[in-house]
């Protein structure tokens, strides 16, 4: 079942962004280091480009990705025009001092100390931005929380003489063009789980470290991988870790979110969901498909950017 997710609040969050970009230097977007593309919303990509703003863009969460992966990823961004990309985690007090210092390369004509520097933080949910934005400050001023979507208003803040941050809501965008990417990002919970189901995510997750990491699910689960595709792995983590039902059925629901969480917390290794081949190989699969539907909700509209 095709995965979507667009909370009420997003659509006048995505308004307010395209205003507020009018006044900003520089772009800074988080993403996931374990899926850089499925979580980089395209909508952040045609504002900045509007306005001509150079990007920042933040491989975070890297300490729980492939480092071999997030390399790749870098060198693919940072063959972009205008875009800058770092591996972070934003729980890493060295990596985020680094973050301000970067943003001045990128404009370099806001680096006299006159004009304040204007960045703005963006990113979807749950990808560690409320984190960051804290660590910039140095102090609690974004909620930060488990579920996705905590943060629901914009707001700007001095990082000290001749800077500024305005912090936005985590924005998704109206539709998820591919099955994968709502997948992907349903399994790294940056989609609200009200919006999907726990076995299917937990059994397309199964199916991406059946084929890639092997030896971290024999490690973890001291099984035999090539015994098992997507469903029947969800099924073994259930009879592994004793998830019964009343009557000694397998409680699927609960050995799906096992799976889950080890992907999350990283007790399964550093992993990557995607890779840029793998995404190149997505891409040309589904153009053999057909072309993916336009999304107008993507294009800019003329009276936001006046």
């Amino acid at each position: 079942m095709p995965i979507q997710w667009f909370p009420g609040h997003m659509n006048s969050a995505r308004r307010k962004a395209a205003e507020t970009l009018a006044a900003i230097d520089v772009v800074i977007e988080v993403t996931d280091a374990r899926l850089p593309e499925a979580s980089s919303n395209p909508m952040i990509g045609e504002l900045r480009r509007f306005r001509n703003r150079p990007c920042l863009k933040l491989l975070n969460k890297a300490d729980l990705a492939d480092p071999v992966a997030t390399q790749a990823w870098m060198d693919f961004y940072n063959r972009q025009p205008g875009v800058k990309a770092v591996s972070i985690s934003a729980k890493k007090p060295a990596d985020v001092a680094r973050i301000t210092g970067l943003c001045r390369q990128l404009a370099p004509h806001r680096s006299d100390n006159i004009k304040p520097l204007r960045m703005i933080l963006m990113g979807i949910p749950n990808v560690g931005k409320s984190t960051l934005m804290n660590a910039l400050i140095k102090r609690k001023v974004a909620k930060v929380g488990d579920e996705p979507a905590v943060t629901k208003s914009q707001q700007t803040l001095d990082l000290g003489p001749g800077l500024t941050l305005t912090d936005t809501p985590g924005l998704m965008w109206p539709k998820i063009d591919y099955d994968s990417d709502g997948f992907m990002l349903a399994a790294s919970h940056a989609i609200g789980r009200n919006a999907v189901i726990d076995e299917e995510v937990a059994a397309f997750l199964g199916d991406v470290l059946l084929e890639r990491y092997p030896a971290l699910l024999a490690a973890r689960y001291r099984i035999d991988p090539s015994n098992f595709d997507g469903p029947g792995l969800v099924e073994e983590v259930g009879r592994r870790r004793g998830c019964l039902q009343k009557g000694g059925g397998l409680d699927l629901e609960k050995a799906a979110q096992i799976l889950l969480l080890d992907y999350r917390s990283g007790a399964l290794g550093r992993i990557s969901l995607e890779t840029p081949d793998s995404r190149s190989q997505m891409l040309a699969a589904a153009l053999a498909n057909g072309p993916a539907p336009v999304n107008p909700d993507l294009a800019v509209d003329e009276d936001e950017e006046e």
